[in-house]
């Protein structure tokens, strides 16, 4: 193997830029969640939270799953700031 391969090969191990943005992206959503719910007490909040902010590192590089997934934390997160459990 060459040089110009294995630059190549290195470079294709790389994640795309769509992945990165949306890896940030949701990783700032996450954050600002875990505040939220941390000032908040909402302890589901926060945990969702954490999820979001730390999944895209179980995801490997398939992006429609790394969506995917990033939307439905989110709506869980809303879900949980419009609608919390009620208190026992």
């Amino acid at each position: 193997m060459d040089q110009q391969e294995y630059w190549e090969l290195l470079w294709s191990l790389l994640p795309s830029p769509a992945y990165l943005i949306a890896a940030f992206a949701f990783g700032l959503l996450g954050m600002a969640a875990f505040y939220y719910g941390r000032k908040k007490l909402n302890k589901r909040v926060k945990w969702l939270a954490v999820g979001l902010m730390f999944y895209p590192y179980l995801i490997g590089s398939d992006l429609r799953l790394l969506y995917g997934v990033g939307i439905a934390f989110c709506l869980a997160i809303a879900a949980s700031i419009y609608y919390p459990a009620k208190p026992r």
